[in-house]
């Protein structure tokens, strides 16, 4: 039968995995460095992988090909997200990047090691901190107070750690320089865990109201009625609106 698919030219893909992220169906792997149609069945021809290329490798072209099979789609996703959370009970990484180990960070009493008062204590809870990285079924997440995080909220306000990082599981990002939509990783992190309290700490800067927007849009997505709120930093360290 003739539909609409995806087709990707390879010579044009750098790998860098953005389309596999945005499909839905599990129709994109990445495989040997580049992104490949594993299965046509998994294919809806919708295309929302072809505005996250950047390199324009991704077309949709009406042709001959196996039908749409929604059901095979959904038994897909159940095996891959099995996969996922078995991998990421055992440490595995798939991607090979030691840094991107998903650990929880077991931190002491200043008092208890010895520490000068004066010293500051680490209040990161986890790796990896960077939205990109977590995965969504991450076990740090279950039952989790979140802080959602501007990055240069950490240089700009300087008790961070102490004020907003304590007792919550930190992730960071930039959604200018990221170029990436976090609205559909933080919509699965929240349908898939028992999310507490989310807490969103942003720059005074225009830019940064793309990460308020992604937490407001992803809670809309999950369904769920959780508790969150907005603090903005200004650009002298300031807390100006909470």
């Amino acid at each position: 039968m003739k539909r609409k698919i995806v087709t990707i030219d390879e010579e044009k893909c750098n790998g860098c995995g953005l389309c596999a992220s945005a499909c839905h169906e599990g129709a994109l792997q990445l495989i040997d460095g580049k992104a490949k149609l594993v299965s046509e069945t998994y294919c809806d021809g919708l295309g929302d992988c072809l505005p996250k290329c950047p390199t324009g490798a991704i077309t949709i072209r009406e042709m001959e090909a196996a039908p749409y099979n929604e059901e095979a789609v959904k038994k897909n996703m159940m095996a891959k997200n099995a996969k996922n959370t078995q991998d990421a009970s055992e440490n595995k990484l798939p991607c090979g990047c030691p840094g991107s180990r998903v650990k929880t960070l077991n931190k002491e009493d200043n008092q208890k090691i010895g520490y000068a008062a004066v010293k500051e204590q680490s209040r990161l809870a986890q790796w990896p901190c960077q939205l990109k990285l977590v995965p969504a079924n991450a076990p740090f997440l279950a039952n989790a107070h979140l802080l959602i995080a501007a990055d240069c909220t950490a240089y700009a306000y300087a008790s961070i750690h102490n004020d907003f990082m304590r007792n919550r599981v930190t992730l960071i990002g930039c959604p200018k320089l990221d170029n990436v939509d976090y609205t559909d990783k933080l919509t699965d992190i929240l349908k898939f865990n028992n999310i507490k309290s989310v807490t969103v700490l942003k720059m005074e800067v225009p830019c940064c109201n793309g990460i308020a927007n992604a937490v407001r849009e992803a809670l809309i997505a999950s369904g769920k009625m959780i508790p969150w709120n907005v603090v903005t930093i200004s650009t002298e360290g300031d807390i100006i609106e909470d």
